[in-house]
């Protein structure tokens, strides 16, 4: 299929306002969330800014003008990937054909680099990014975790993008052997406006966070009702980004009418879920969570083959970037053949039981924001701000 017939397939609207300031790029839910917070204060900034985007409700809700739902389409895994590879490649295909029509003055991708560099790639390739001769600038908001995997990932970022901004502090150093610049520009979970959806309560119930990808969610929210069922006296609520992921979640509750009655689900936009401990899968809202001081455990389960993979590959002793800026398994982690419903019972009721234990968690969160404490130079709006001014 040819790139015009791809964008012709995907029928991309053109861009609002006549032409394009910037198009974002988030290609999962976490990304929809972070790239959105960053847009709503571009437009109290610049209100007249014009910004287009491939990513979720979130970024539609912040003011730009969604192109195309992405987030409906996040897939993680070297399995899940390759089974979809081929709508994939239509869609990037598609997306590039929109950037090389509408000649925004930048692209911002946010995170989800599989997708991202490839897109970025094909820009160069093309001669339309501003690396390829072109005259679009690239920028990369929220670094992919180089230091856990792919570390050689760096130089080819150097090649393509014009610049990145990262959330960690630390991050800044990673590329620091490379030409890109590089610029912290603070975490969104620390500012000031920032109010996490979730608060630790120890009169509240258990908080089962299974994530916003279907595959693996399907996967760990049985092992999270499985333990529930050993805690008989506990009341859980299920949190969930969309439609398709509450529907896989009551479907797993359907199939354990014993424990159904115990849980609630609610949306996570929601907001104010009290909670004394919690069951989380990895993603952004661990971090969240663990920021909160929350006890509880990291579940998650991939498909065999990508976890072996994913093992042979990834160099970090943890999975919760939590326990990696901590360096040690402080929300302890049940990975893979180790995420056992009885195993993850009994550390549970440890955590909800042992007021010794509890009280480590409000020390593990003080230290936690300690390391993240870095006050930036710039914030992320004034960063994509700039690099569209100038």
């Amino acid at each position: 299929m040819s790139s015009v017939l791809a964008l012709r397939e995907f029928n991309f609207a053109p861009p609002e306002k006549g032409a394009c300031d910037a198009l974002v790029i988030a290609g999962e839910h976490s990304g929809d969330e972070q790239a959105a917070r960053m847009l709503k204060k571009v437009f109290a900034l610049r209100p007249d800014m014009r910004v287009c985007a491939f990513g979720g409700k979130n970024i539609g809700e912040s003011g730009a003008q969604l192109l195309f739902d992405m987030t409906s389409f996040s897939v993680v895994g070297l399995v899940e990937v390759l089974k979809n590879y081929s709508f994939f490649k239509k869609l990037s295909a598609a997306i590039v054909d929109w950037i090389d029509r509408y000649r925004p003055k930048a692209v911002c991708f946010v995170d989800y680099p599989g997708l991202n560099l490839h897109i970025a790639a094909e820009l160069k390739k093309r001669g339309i990014s501003l690396k390829g001769g072109g005259n679009v600038k690239l920028l990369y908001y929220i670094s992919p975790q180089i230091w856990a995997w792919k570390a050689g990932r760096r130089f080819k970022m150097a090649k393509l993008l014009d610049e990145l901004a990262v959330i960690f502090p630390f991050e800044t150093e990673c590329y620091a052997d490379t030409s890109l610049s590089v610029h912290f520009v603070g975490h969104p979970f620390l500012e000031d406006s920032y109010r996490p959806p979730v608060v630790r309560d120890d009169n509240g119930a258990i908080l089962l966070l299974a994530g916003s990808r279907e595959i693996a969610v399907s996967r760990i929210f049985p092992v999270m009702i499985g333990a529930l069922r050993k805690l008989p006296n506990e009341k859980a609520v299920a949190i969930y980004p969309n439609e398709a992921i509450k529907k896989i979640l009551q479907g797993v509750l359907d199939k354990n009418p014993d424990v159904a009655p115990r849980v609630s689900l609610t949306h996570n936009d929601d907001g104010n879920v009290k909670a004394k401990a919690v069951m989380m899968s990895s993603g952004t809202m661990s971090l969240t969570c663990s920021l909160e001081g929350i006890p509880g455990a990291i579940v998650y389960k991939a498909n065999p083959v990508t976890y072996a993979i994913g093992r042979a590959l990834v160099k970090i002793l943890y999975l919760s970037i939590a326990n990696i800026l901590l360096q040690k398994p402080a929300w302890r982690e049940f990975i893979q053949f180790d995420a056992k419903p009885a195993k993850l019972a009994a550390y549970m009721r440890e955590c909800l039981e042992n007021q010794n234990v509890r009280a480590e968690f409000l020390n593990y969160a003080a230290q936690l924001k300690k390391i993240l404490h870095s006050p930036p130079k710039m914030s992320a709006a004034e960063w994509l701000i700039g690099n569209v001014e100038s």
